[in-house]
């Protein structure tokens, strides 16, 4: 084996090793919680405007901000008591990514992106005769 055949194997073999550490380090990381979110604090809401803009629902404690979030930063747009909103519904309202993914692959493999399969009182309602 030439000496730069050697070096290259050792070279990817040191990546390998690094990658699979880094990937060991990380899971067991997020097995331990670290980075996890804690405290007083919970994002009760979001409700995005545009690609660069959306209002948010922090609760902190007993009181719910609602806060606006643009280019120029964060701006508090109101509170109020945790009682006064529902909480519970927007918690259980929230579509996780597996969700999203099964209700895409449960449509019709006819129909668009974008296109809603049409439901049973349209497909009963009579086609209009050509006039004529």
């Amino acid at each position: 084996m030439s000496p730069l055949t050697a070096y290259v194997v050792e070279t990817l073999v040191t990546l390998l090793g690094v990658v699979a550490l880094a990937v060991l380090v990380l899971y067991a990381a997020r097995r331990l919680g670290v980075g996890s979110p804690g405290g007083p604090i919970d994002l009760v809401g979001r409700l995005p405007l545009d690609g660069r803009r959306a209002v948010y629902l922090v609760r902190v404690g007993e009181v719910v901000y609602v806060v606006g979030a643009s280019e120029a930063g964060l701006t508090k747009l109101g509170e109020h008591a945790r009682d006064v909103l529902d909480t519970g519904q927007v918690q259980s309202a929230r579509m996780t990514f597996g969700d999203a993914l099964q209700r895409v692959l449960r449509r019709p493999s006819g129909a668009a992106v974008g296109q809603n399969p049409p439901s049973e009182v349209e497909s009963s309602v009579p086609a209009e005769k050509p006039r004529g």
